[in-house]
């Protein structure tokens, strides 16, 4: 293993029921209806593919462009006072930044990954943090995997990546990373596809042990 990438939301930053609620909140200002397998369907789309999905599947009154628009814009006021992180996760990253180059690879738009490394002062170490809305496809499509290996330099198949969620896990097997799953306990993902990992974690802070870095 030469790097490690991690996802963002649900991996270092418990904002999964944030999305959530903010979404419900607009579709329903906006005239449409919310469906029981919505949640899970978006999870891991790019910011391009959930907002069609709000405005195509859900029947939100608004054009993608404008949804899109309105949703990031309340994230990023409930992230002002700081995003909320994970506890441990910062540590963890730093540990694993020791003696790997890392990235993040994540569903959530520039703006808010760049919230992130802001707050918690890890921009200076992770070289490559990269939203899918930057690839053709969000995931399960392994895009914003390979692509954030490339910008590493580093073959996807010696990389580790750590995720979540169905679809998030689903990305990075289908790039061909090794692949540690730290199931979200909100929306947890589907046992089969957990099943594929080459570990699973209870929590973040066990990452560095897993990957044999003592810290």
């Amino acid at each position: 293993m030469e790097a490690v990438v991690f996802d963002l939301d649900g991996v270092l930053v418990d904002s999964e029921r944030i999305w959530d609620e903010v979404r419900r909140s607009v579709v329903a200002e906006h005239g449409g209806t919310w469906t029981d397998e919505a949640t899970r369907a978006q999870q891991g789309m790019s910011t391009p593919e959930w907002a069609r999905y709000l405005v195509d599947s859900l029947g939100a009154k608004l054009t993608p462009d404008e949804i899109a628009e309105v949703v990031i814009s309340r994230m990023s006021e409930r992230y002002a006072s700081g995003p909320p992180v994970i506890p441990g996760a910062v540590d963890t990253v730093r540990a694993v930044a020791a003696r790997y180059p890392v990235a993040i690879a994540s569903s959530s738009p520039t703006v808010l990954i760049e919230s992130f490394l802001a707050a918690t002062e890890l921009a200076g170490l992770v070289p490559v943090a990269l939203s899918s809305e930057r690839v053709a496809a969000g995931k399960p499509a392994p895009d914003v995997y390979l692509e954030a290996a490339r910008r590493l330099g580093v073959d996807a198949a010696k990389c580790a990546a750590v995720e979540d969620t169905t679809n998030g896990l689903r990305s990075a097997l289908a790039a061909g990373m090794t692949v540690y799953a730290v199931p979200n306990p909100h929306f947890p993902p589907n046992p089969g596809v957990v099943a594929q990992a080459a570990a699973v974690l209870t929590a973040i802070t066990e990452l560095p042990g897993a990957l044999g870095i003592d810290w």
